[in-house]
């Protein structure tokens, strides 16, 4: 099986020590990959571009964060390669959804090759399309990713975020979207189409959604007022969102968003709804 390994130089966690020991632990298994290093979603896009004319069922091990896997995902072709990752990003959700502990945690996992089904979303927007692996999000979820500073999130993290929903919250936008899911139609103020149940690190979201079933969880927010998204927030961080009354939640395997409001998808920016967001069901293996 060809096998190659992406790095990310400029993610949160990397270090040319760490790449050393995971290259040496997994050419000792057997497992000799080929080094993509990528600085933008465009390095990613363009070695995909190579992989999917060179190769037919090919490894690929993403050393990096979340933005980096959702780069890849983009790029493959549907139903050809095996995925596996190592945490070494700034974001590291799809790892935690993996259960992966620690970069020697995802070596050994890579190792062992123990694999299931990955299903994607798809955001379609009026003149582009986008896959996703984690979720989509559509209003203040968006918003505060769309302000977030590249350099402030390379210094503090997941604290630039904070920092983004903070500043945000001065020029707090009340307008509503509609939503159409499940045979029902929402106003909503907020959506989230969960594809993964984990959000914005270990928090749980959408605790019945799973990366490998061939359906979403759109979570809505109906209300518009700041506190509801005070209470959201802590409830979030004490583990307490699924029996939150400020959330509306349905599963779906497709949902369309008509209003204006920013969009993100795995971390990053990617335009404003009208939208539509779907399942694109086996489009990988993936190690776990």
């Amino acid at each position: 099986m060809d096998t190659y390994l992406f790095v990310n130089p400029r993610s949160g966690r990397y270090g040319r020590r760490r790449i050393e020991t995971a290259i040496k632990s997994l050419t000792i298994a057997g497992i000799c990959p080929k080094i993509f290093p990528v600085n933008t979603p465009g390095d990613a896009l363009a070695y995909c571009c190579t992989i999917n004319e060179t190769s037919q069922n090919p490894l690929i091990i993403i050393a990096a964060g979340d933005g980096t896997a959702n780069a890849v995902i983009n790029g493959l072709q549907y139903g050809t390669a095996t995925l596996a990752i190592l945490p070494l990003g700034t974001s590291n959700v799809l790892s935690a959804e993996l259960g992966i502990t620690s970069l020697e945690d995802g070596i050994q996992r890579i190792i062992a090759g123990k694999t299931r089904s990955l299903t994607v979303g798809v955001l379609e927007l009026e003149e582009s399309s986008h896959r996703f692996v984690l979720m989509a999000g559509v209003g203040v979820d968006g918003s505060i990713v769309r302000d977030v500073h590249p350099l402030l999130k390379r210094l503090v993290k997941q604290g630039a975020y904070a920092f983004s929903a903070i500043t945000g919250s001065l020029g707090w936008v009340k307008s509503m979207i509609t939503v159409k899911a499940g045979g029902r139609t929402i106003n909503c103020h907020s959506v989230i189409a969960c594809n993964a149940s984990k959000y914005a690190g270990n928090f749980v979201l959408a605790s019945d959604s799973d990366i490998s079933l061939p359906e979403l969880t759109a979570v809505c927010i109906t209300k518009n007022s700041r506190r509801t998204y005070i209470r959201l927030a802590l409830e979030l961080a004490l583990g307490r969102s699924d029996t939150s009354s400020e959330l509306l939640r349905l599963s779906v395997n497709g949902l369309e968003i008509s209003g204006t409001k920013p969009i993100q998808i795995d971390g990053d920016f990617v335009g404003y709804s009208p939208a539509r967001i779907r399942v694109l069901p086996n489009f990988a293996r993936i190690i776990f």
